[in-house]
């Protein structure tokens, strides 16, 4: 016997329920940023359930936040903003919204009930946000975690369709639910992050004063990962008046790594204040003390010496253990990169002889020194990237220093996966 219209109706209507709720879930799953996550759920529900919907968060000192307005067909969206920091709600105000941000519903309304509330600010912007956007029926449900209201989730039809039932607000409430994990994750995310770059930034050093030349810095964390890494810069005065010049990376994003990266910098500094050696013997020095204490650890690190000469120029004196070249920017804009010394990475193999290369660099030149997040890329070879690098710091050449290694972050730096660290020297005339 063949089943009823009712029953196959009924059993359609569940699976797509299921589908838009696995739909949202895998959307705003696909991306950390939590505005884009919320942007991607408002377009798996329009059309399918509603005309438009806003998303609104708590942020501090209980500010509403609107985040997100969208509409199932954007020419409908006025052109003024919608989004945006709402009004201060009256403490016991009336407006649905109000209610829902202090743990009420989720709210069913029909026409007659969007308009209660007071006449504060806060309901008339909800009252514009009803007008401007035609609201014939809305549900407003509250974003709750397991310890608090962060924000609400509204879902509005137009008159030409059907109104929202029960059933609608069965459907919201289940994903107010799951876009509430979201925003909270999202904020987990973000304090996690937070401490993690606070404790790699905390591990790299402040640079002394560095006259006669200028020297600068720049670290910036990954933009995806909540984990602190290994990338490290040190530069300071040396006793017999050289100056050292370090970039290194430890391979991982674990804490471990960071502490790894702190101590590698500390034995590097005593190594090459205690010893005045060339710098490939310091760093097979380091080498042997990275295979004793940390013999499941590697890292690219390059060592240098930079002295003044009787001919108004200055001598790099380095060693590299696999890290990509320093780049020289001459005044004028020619540019090379040092890559006569590339030795294998600290933590491979002890017993290779260490390369060491001397370079002359002319008055007012650039020495930049960076790690691989600036030139490693997904579907972009790394000789591209240091091509393109290469061009770029030859148009900064007369930049102040400053300016010359933000605009490289700024022009390179987008994009990466991976930490970045600089380390930026200009030459007197």
């Amino acid at each position: 016997m063949a089943k009823p219209d009712s029953v196959d109706t009924a059993l359609e209507q569940a699976l797509q329920r299921l589908a838009v709720l696995a739909d949202a879930s895998s959307a705003m799953a696909g991306t950390l940023d939590l505005r884009e996550a919320l942007r991607r759920l408002c377009g798996v529900v329009l059309p399918r359930l509603g005309d438009w919907c806003a998303i609104d968060l708590l942020r501090d000192q209980n500010t509403v936040q609107r985040v997100v307005v969208a509409h199932h067909d954007e020419r409908e969206l006025p052109t003024g903003r919608l989004e945006g920091t709402l009004p201060p709600a009256p403490e016991e105000s009336d407006d649905p919204l109000a209610r829902v941000l202090r743990g009420v519903g989720p709210l069913l309304l029909d026409e007659d009930a969007l308009r209660e509330g007071g006449e504060d600010a806060f309901h008339s912007a909800q009252r514009e946000l009803f007008d401007r956007l035609s609201a014939h029926s809305v549900i407003i449900a509250p974003l709750r975690t397991r310890r608090q209201v962060v924000g609400a989730l509204t879902l509005a039809r137009g008159a030409w369709r059907t109104p929202l039932d029960d059933e609608d607000v069965a459907l919201l409430e289940e994903l107010a639910h799951r876009t509430a994990l979201a925003v909270d994750n999202s904020h987990l995310f973000a304090s996690v992050q937070h401490v993690a770059e606070r404790l790699q930034r905390s591990l790299l050093p402040p640079l002394p004063v560095s006259a006669p030349y200028e020297v600068t810095a720049r670290y910036v964390p990954a933009p995806t990962a909540a984990e602190v890494g290994g990338d490290w810069y040190d530069y300071f005065p040396l006793p017999d008046r050289a100056s050292a010049l370090i970039i290194g990376d430890v391979i991982g994003h674990d804490v471990q790594a960071a502490v790894s990266m702190s101590q590698l910098r500390n034995m590097l500094r005593a190594l090459a204040c205690d010893r005045r050696e060339p710098p490939s013997e310091i760093m097979h020095r380091l080498d042997l003390i990275t295979e004793a204490l940390y013999p499941t650890y590697m890292a690219s690190c390059i060592y240098a010496r930079l002295e003044s000469t009787a001919t108004n120029h200055w001598r790099l004196h380095f060693s590299n253990a696999g890290h990509p070249p320093p780049l020289l920017v001459e005044h004028d804009g020619d540019t090379r990169y040092l890559d006569d010394s590339h030795g294998l990475l600290l933590g491979v193999d002890t017993t290779q002889e260490r390369p060491d290369c001397e370079a002359l660099l002319p008055p007012a030149a650039t020495l930049l020194l960076y790690t691989d997040g600036l030139i490693e890329r997904p579907g972009e070879s790394v000789g591209q990237r240091l091509r393109r690098l290469r061009e770029g710091a030859a148009a900064l050449a007369r930049e102040p220093l400053d300016a010359f290694c933000d605009e490289v972050l700024a022009d390179f730096g987008s994009g990466s996966s991976d930490d970045i660290a600089l380390l930026a020297v200009r030459l007197p005339n």
